[in-house]
């Protein structure tokens, strides 16, 4: 087992434990983040209906300028962005609060800038 191994089973191992006592409804859908070496994507899962609510992410978007007093740039600033549009997309779908499940990765980086973004643009978390 290489080091990526481990990393990849480590992380599934915190995503099933953080799943375990996530589960997004109807009321109150789950905010899905995945974060990749070079984009980032976030979901809202209604799990009861097993549907995608709204979605969006750094490939190929168009994404809002992050604030300059958020002090980001390069992923961050994007992963901000993409917080921004997925919070549109949501409240143009009806959705005003959220379950934030951050998929096994650390609340850090380019995760907490998409949460901050998402929660600047206002969905409630």
């Amino acid at each position: 087992m290489g080091k990526t191994d481990s990393k990849l089973l480590l992380r599934n191992r915190r995503r099933r434990r953080i799943r375990k006592n996530l589960r997004g409804t109807g009321a109150r859908p789950r905010l899905a983040v995945f974060r990749s070496a070079r984009h980032i994507y976030a979901q809202v899962i209604d799990d009861d209906t097993g549907r995608t609510l709204a979605s969006a992410s750094d490939v190929g978007a168009t994404l809002p300028e992050a604030p300059e007093e958020a002090n980001l740039s390069g992923k961050r600033a994007r992963a901000y962005g993409v917080g921004q549009l997925v919070a549109k997309n949501a409240k143009d779908a009806g959705v005003g609060q959220v379950i934030f499940d951050r998929g096994g990765f650390l609340y850090h980086g380019r995760v907490a800038a998409l949460a901050a973004g998402a929660r600047a643009a206002g969905l409630d978390f």
